[in-house]
């Protein structure tokens, strides 16, 4: 007869989910879900002084500025000092700043430039973090398990991202935005706390060399020797910024004409979040052998949304539409991570992940400004069939990039000496070496 204390203990976690693993997925859950509140809360801020639609837009214009201008050196930093002592500076950053910011609301009638400005340092905060954490993630899983770990990961951030959402505009309308910006900030504290934790000890530390000109180089030289990469980040560059603007500035105009309002949109836009954390969820247990074909044809429904608005379709099925694209494009997104945890060396992973950041939101502003324009110039409707029409046509592009189609998932055999191999006996797309 065996005794409890003679029973395996069920291990709390599974043998993927290292400590490093454990501490960035609870630290993103915390800043996802501060932040998508805190979006809403900024907003309501600006509103709040005194500001109209069109201040709205220049705060939020002050945090992506400063995103696309410091990104690229945010990468080489990041793969120049130990990454999570970059990451911690920025959460530092953006707790300062969301902290002061929370401060001006709750004590009188903040001005707009001193928003823009602590907006600002939030973006720049961003910058920094961003490659550096898209970098230590990839590097603190390993081997077949590492799909999976990247589609648990993003279904917590997406999960909380959606939870904080759904929050902001109750939280807004009980507490006000300043405890709600307030909260972002304590959020942004513990997880840099959180982060300071991460043992860095299996990173090889960087040898001399040149200074950051020459790192953003090196980065640069990486980027462009895979056809798959560049395809994949100049598809994006398009496909991110049309479907931004038909969100941002589209979509709450048709729910305004033809949905009903505000309820409704938040309602699709809802959705759309319960997608994604559904999509991450399939991404647990679907391992696509070729990663980079299966994730590029799920980007063709990014497509769906803007056509959706053009017809308009009633709210129920615009809803399906939102939940149907959700899910698709987080195929993508794992996909994507478990390519670039595959093939890029692990010392170049932030400058790499630099420049994928970097072409992702370039245009957004770029597209931004231009949809007013386009609408004046070619209607609201043929404004959104053009952005399906972008859409579909890059991704199709995508598709001609031979490496986009060959790429295939790496797994581990052990041979019959007992010494690791690969399943796969194609020489990997774009490795040098």
């Amino acid at each position: 007869m065996t005794s409890a204390s003679d029973t395996p203990r069920r291990p709390r976690r599974p043998s993927w989910a290292g400590r490093n693993y454990s501490l960035l997925t609870l630290a993103a859950f915390l800043t996802s879900g501060g932040s998508q509140a805190a979006l809403i809360a900024s907003a309501f801020a600006v509103l709040g002084a005194g500001g109209d639609g069109g201040d709205v837009g220049l705060v939020a214009a002050a945090r992506t500025v400063p995103l696309v201008l410091f990104l690229l050196i945010g990468g080489a930093v990041a793969d120049r000092l130990p990454r999570h002592r970059v990451m911690v500076a920025a959460n530092a950053l953006n707790c300062l700043s969301q902290g002061v910011f929370a401060v001006l609301v709750l004590t009188g009638s903040p001005q707009l430039w001193q928003m823009m400005l602590l907006t600002a340092l939030g973006g720049t905060g961003q910058a920094f973090f961003s490659p550096a954490a898209e970098g230590m993630l990839l590097s603190s899983v390993e081997g077949e398990h590492a799909g999976r770990a990247f589609a648990v990961f993003r279904m917590a951030m997406q999960g909380a991202a959606l939870g904080g959402a759904a929050a902001g505009g109750a939280l807004v309308a009980a507490v006000g935005p300043g405890w709600v910006l307030a909260a972002d900030a304590v959020a942004f504290a513990l997880a840099g706390a959180l982060r300071s934790f991460l043992d860095v000890r299996h990173i090889p530390p960087r040898a001399p060399g040149g200074g950051i000109l020459a790192d953003l180089r090196e980065g640069w030289r990486e980027f462009v020797s895979r056809p798959w990469l560049w395809g994949i980040v100049a598809q994006f560059s398009v496909a991110n910024a049309v479907v931004g603007a038909a969100d941002a500035v589209y979509g709450p105009l048709v729910a305004r004409d033809h949905l009903g309002g505000a309820g409704p949109w938040g309602l699709a836009l809802g959705f759309f979040g319960a997608g994604t954390v559904a999509g991450a969820l399939l991404m647990t247990r679907f391992k696509p052998r070729r990663l980079l074909l299966a994730g590029t044809l799920c980007v063709f429904p990014l497509a769906l949304p803007s056509a959706a608005l053009a017809v308009p379709v009633p709210l129920g099925v615009l809803c399906a539409v939102m939940f149907t694209t959700g899910v698709t494009l987080e195929v993508f997104g794992v996909s994507w991570m478990t390519a670039l945890h595959q093939e890029i060396p692990e010392e170049k992973l932030s400058r790499v992940s630099a420049y994928d950041w970097f072409g992702s939101v370039a245009l957004v502003p770029v597209a931004m400004a231009m949809a007013g324009p386009a609408e004046s110039a070619f209607g609201r409707t043929a404004s959104l069939w053009g952005c399906a029409a972008l859409v579909v046509a890059v991704t199709a592009a995508v598709l001609c990039v031979p490496d986009v189609r060959r790429l295939r998932r790496r797994t581990k055999t052990v041979a019959a000496g007992g010494a690791e191999g690969s399943a796969d006996a194609e020489r990997p797309v774009g490795r040098h070496g």
